[in-house]
């Protein structure tokens, strides 16, 4: 039986591996030669450039990256390089630290991954901190902030396209009752955010908008400088439109005095794979700029180029 041939196009883990140890090698390291070879690299070869690496040269690709590269674009380069699980579980565990606390990444975990992937996200995150993410999350936050933060990363949500539309109804009016009486924190409203199946909460929301004249986001607007209340509005836009939520972050990132690299960074890397298409057309509808070009003016050198080269790298 004649063996089957790897397309000339594929490149091998092994020859990454070996042209990423030359790029470290000698005087100066060979950051376009890095960016050549990770950028253009989905998860699974990344993975698997990391383990020929680690085998070839007794040493974690990570750590020579670590060694190697500096600030903004060293950030970048291991987040991107990190298996995504491994990724988000570090994230959290950064959003939970007292002088890194991010409640904001928290709900981006929570609310944009598919179940599985959350599953696998809080397994990383034990296998590498020894405690549980929930465990940490409830350690670090209090009132509100827990009742609502605790359940949307401890949820198993239904993945399937099955919608009840009495229920949809019947939560909907729940939902406006609670918001009229500004019963934000209401059990049965966290209960219909943090439970339901991201269809069933789409069809809920789309009841209320229609019955009652305005998205829920709108009606949850009164208290804007509420951190409570921004979160709960994040949540809803992580749990049905995701792309909007990363606009607005990418948006903000940019546009504020002095960059947030580390927002830019965390977008760009986390959704580079996942739909990253749908956001930089969200980002163009509402800047009338393309994100690559936006991105260009604020940032320069490797950083920009591996931004810029990820932005290309399209939803694998």
């Amino acid at each position: 039986m004649a063996s089957l041939k790897v397309p000339s196009n594929v490149p091998l883990p092994e020859d990454d591996a070996e042209q990423l140890h030359k790029a470290f090698s000698g005087w100066g390291t060979n950051e376009k030669l890095i960016i050549s070879i990770l950028a253009h690299r989905n998860s699974a070869q990344r993975s698997l450039i990391r383990s020929v690496y680690a085998a070839a040269y007794n040493e974690d690709l990570l750590k020579a990256l670590d060694k190697e590269l500096s600030s903004d674009f060293e950030r970048a380069v291991m987040l991107w390089t990190l298996d995504p699980a491994e990724r988000d579980a570090y994230l959290a565990k950064e959003s939970t630290k007292m002088f890194t606390k991010n409640n904001w990444v928290l709900v981006e975990i929570a609310c944009t991954r598919p179940a599985l992937e959350l599953l696998k996200v809080k397994q990383a995150y034990q296998a590498r901190y020894k405690k549980s993410l929930e465990e940490d999350v409830a350690q670090h936050t209090s009132g509100d902030l827990r009742k609502l933060l605790l359940p949307l990363v401890s949820t198993f949500r239904y993945e399937g396209d099955d919608v009840n539309m009495m229920l949809a109804r019947s939560e909907a009016k729940l939902l406006h009752e609670k918001v009229s009486a500004k019963a934000y924190s209401d059990d049965d409203f966290i209960r219909i955010l943090t439970t339901r199946s991201k269809a069933q909460l789409g069809a809920t929301l789309n009841h209320y908008n229609n019955e009652y004249g305005n998205s829920i986001n709108k009606n949850l607007k009164e208290g804007s400088d509420d951190e409570y209340l921004k979160l709960l509005r994040a949540a809803i836009t992580c749990l049905t439109y995701p792309e909007k939520h990363f606009e607005k972050v990418l948006r903000l990132a940019i546009n504020k005095m002095g960059t947030d690299e580390w927002g830019l960074t965390r977008v760009v890397a986390t959704r580079t794979e996942v739909d990253m298409e749908r956001i930089k057309e969200e980002y163009q509808r509402r800047n009338s700029i393309p994100l690559d070009r936006a991105i260009a003016k604020d940032t320069s050198g490797d950083y920009e180029d591996m931004l810029v080269a990820l932005l290309g790298h399209g939803d694998v």
